[in-house]
């Protein structure tokens, strides 16, 4: 496999991970969420406990991808196995 194939996998594999990540939180803390906590609270709060349980799920999903993608890279030499996903244009050409 060339560096660009290697860049574009690893890039959907992240994103699958990111995403897995977040919906398995979620799944977790909205069980937690409905066995322990939603008897005790009121029905107007309900809703906001879902949209706060959706950011939750989506603040932890960042900080783990983090994580995860910070101790890959320790292990990985970026410059040989992936292609730069932008490359720098020379700005300085003469006119």
């Amino acid at each position: 496999m060339g560096k660009k194939t290697n860049t574009v996998l690893f890039i959907l594999g992240a994103t699958v991970l990111n995403v897995a990540i977040a919906i398995i939180t979620f799944f977790i803390l909205f069980i937690l969420y409905t066995r322990f906590l939603m008897a005790h609270v009121s029905e107007g709060a309900q809703s906001y406990m879902f949209l706060l349980i959706f950011a939750v799920s989506v603040i932890t999903s960042f900080v783990v991808y983090r994580l995860v993608l910070k101790l890959v890279l320790s292990k990985v030499d970026v410059d040989k196995h992936f292609d730069p996903l932008f490359i720098k244009k020379n700005t300085n050409k003469p006119l």
